[in-house]
């Protein structure tokens, strides 16, 4: 497993990196993580919003957490001082839910990938990380310019890769996945042909990523498909599923960015 994708609180103490992301946040009270940044963060943390930092307005269709412009991403990263090679760090408190969609767009765009911290903001705490409550100081650094998003796609691009053979996985729950209940989107359901690997399953209860043999039976034999693609409600949670596959050489995966949101948009 590679060891440059995570790091433990106890590290992230001892030897913080030039950048660090709070990417707290919460889908019934959008506010909730930005409040709990200004209670108390990792020292040196920005505070990342999915809604307004991760994500683009919606609209009818693309989902509910629409890719942002790739240049006003760009643009965002810089003011905070990372460049490609920044060493950046990213945590959250919900088992890498939302830490782990920076870690894919930044990915996506050519940067270096952030690490994201095992067990979130309270495995900080619990190595005894002291809370901070100010605002880091914008160490600006020289754009490289906006580029686009890889490794993603729309509905065509997904309708297009499953014909040619590609296996889809709905990262969702699996009484959302079977259409037992939806509690978000307005259609219940999932997408035809897909298979059902939840995203929680990627990770234990206190947030702890599990180990190679762990995330392998998380898996299970979709992890020999030739290609794959993994969604979930709106391209949030999948990016877990997909760090996964990364820990296990699988960097090959293509996210529907839309996910079940934008697919249920059209029916």
């Amino acid at each position: 497993m590679p060891d440059r994708m995570l790091i433990e609180a106890q590290e992230l103490i001892q030897s913080p990196p030039p950048v660090v992301f709070d990417c707290r946040f919460s889908l019934s009270d959008p506010a909730a993580g930005r409040n709990l940044y200004s209670e108390g963060h990792v020292p040196g943390a920005w505070y990342l919003d999915l809604d307004c930092d991760l994500a683009a307005p919606r609209a009818k269709h693309g989902g509910r957490h629409p890719l942002p412009r790739a240049d006003a991403f760009v643009a965002l990263l810089t003011s905070c001082g990372v460049s490609a090679d920044t060493e950046v760090v990213a945590y959250d408190d919900s088992r890498c839910a939302f830490a782990a969609r920076l870690w894919w767009m930044m990915r996506s765009l050519g940067y270096r990938p952030p690490r994201l911290l095992n067990g979130g903001y309270q495995a900080f705490l619990a190595a005894g990380g002291l809370p901070d409550t100010s605002l880091p100081v914008a160490r600006p650094r020289v754009e490289t310019g906006g580029g686009r998003f890889s490794g993603v796609c729309d509905v065509t691009g997904l309708r297009q890769l499953h014909g040619e053979g590609a296996l889809l996985i709905d990262s969702r729950e699996e009484r959302r996945y079977q259409g037992l209940e939806e509690p978000i989107d307005p259609v219940a359901g999932h997408i035809p042909g897909a298979l059902n690997r939840p995203w929680q399953g990627v990770t234990s209860d206190d947030g702890r990523v599990h180990d190679a043999a762990g995330l392998r039976a998380h898996w299970g034999d979709a992890l020999e498909a030739g290609q794959l693609v993994v969604y979930c409600g709106s391209g949030v949670t999948a990016c877990v599923n997909l760090f996964s596959l990364a820990l296990l050489g699988r960097e090959d995966a293509t996210l529907y960015a839309g996910s079940w949101s934008d697919w249920c948009s059209y029916l």
